[in-house]
C-alpha cells in the first residue's frame, strides 16, 4: 500500500493539518475508524461512491457520492477497506473545516455529507475528475490545495473565543476545564458552548474527551500495549475505570478487544483499526 501525506502552504495550513493519498490498500476486511474530533474531506478516486457500513446511529450500509465530508463523530464508525484502492483526503484542524467550507461544523456532527450538497454537482464532479486524471501525487495535492485556498475568503478566521478555548484545552484535552475556559472567555456559559460547537462540531466537553482518547490511542499504536492504570493517570482520566469506560464508549471495544485489535499488522492507517 502507498500512503503519502502533504502539508499545505499558507494560508491553508492554518486550517488544514494535512492532505493524504492512499492507493493499493484495498483488502477484503472492514475497518473501525476511531473518532478524532475533527472533520475530514474524502474523495474516492476509483469509484464514484463512498460506503459507510455502520455508524453509532445506523446499522446498515450508507452509500454517498465519491466526494464526501466526514463529520465530527462522537463514536467509531465502520467502513469497507476495499475503498482504499485509490482514495484521497483532507484532515482539517479543529474548527478548520468551518473556515474553509463556510458551513457551521455543527451541521456535520455524526454524519457524512456529499460535497455536491455544499458546492453543487458540477463542482463536485470536476473535483473528482481532475484529481483522478492528474498524473502524479504531487499534481493531485497541488490541485486540491488550490481548490481549497480559492474557497477561503481572506477575512475568514476562527472566532477568537474558539481559538482561545483550543489553546486552553491543549492538544490532549487535559488543560483547563470547560467551566474555567467559559468563565475566562467573557461569554455566558451557554453562549460559549454554542459558539464552540458551531465552529468545532462538538460540545467542548465531548471534544476534550475525544482528544484524551486519541492521546491514549496514539501511545498504544506506538507501543502495541496499554498500561491502563498508568495511562489513566498521565492522560487526564480520573482513574482506570474512567479510562476503560471511555474507551468502550468511543471505540466500541473493550480494553481486551482493543489491545488485540491494535496489534493487527493490517492497521496501516492512523485512527483505523482492522476488524477480525
Amino acid at each position: 500500500m502507498l500512503y503519502l501525506s502533504y502539508r499545505p502552504r499558507a494560508p491553508l495550513n492554518e486550517f488544514v493539518e494535512r492532505m493524504w493519498l492512499v492507493s493499493g490498500g484495498q483488502s477484503a476486511r472492514r475497518e473501525r475508524i476511531l473518532p478524532s474530533g475533527t472533520i475530514e474531506l474524502v474523495i474516492n478516486l476509483r469509484q464514484d461512491q463512498v460506503r459507510i457500513d455502520k455508524t453509532m446511529h445506523r446499522a446498515h450500509v450508507q452509500t454517498f457520492s465519491g466526494a464526501v465530508v466526514s463529520g465530527t463523530y462522537s463514536a467509531a464508525f465502520v467502513i469497507d477497506a476495499m475503498q482504499h484502492a485509490a482514495m484521497m483526503g483532507v484532515h482539517f484542524r479543529p474548527a478548520g473545516a468551518f473556515a474553509v467550507l463556510g458551513v457551521p461544523s455543527a451541521e456535520f456532527s455524526d454524519v457524512h455529507l456529499d460535497v455536491a450538497a455544499l458546492c453543487g454537482d458540477a463542482a463536485a464532479r470536476e473535483l473528482r475528475e481532475r484529481l483522478g486524471t492528474a498524473t502524479t501525487p504531487r499534481a493531485r495535492f497541488e490541485y486540491l490545495e488550490r481548490v481549497l485556498i480559492e474557497r477561503l475568503p481572506t477575512n475568514r478566521r476562527l472566532h477568537p473565543v474558539v481559538s482561545f478555548a483550543l489553546e486552553c484545552f491543549g492538544p490532549y484535552g487535559s488543560g483547563a476545564s470547560v467551566r474555567d475556559v467559559a468563565r475566562r472567555s467573557g461569554f455566558s456559559h451557554r453562549r460559549f458552548l454554542t459558539v464552540f460547537k458551531s465552529e468545532v462540531g462538538l460540545p467542548p466537553k465531548e471534544f476534550c474527551r475525544i482528544l484524551r482518547f486519541q492521546h491514549v490511542h496514539a501511545v498504544a499504536q506506538r507501543t502495541g500495549r496499554i498500561n491502563w492504570t498508568e495511562r489513566a493517570l498521565t492522560c487526564g482520566f480520573y482513574d482506570q475505570p474512567h479510562l476503560t469506560n471511555e474507551f468502550r464508549r468511543l471505540s466500541g471495544l473493550t480494553p481486551t478487544q482493543y489491545e488485540r485489535a491494535i496489534q493487527d499488522p493490517r492497521n496501516l492507517l492512523s485512527g483505523h483499526v482492522a476488524i477480525p
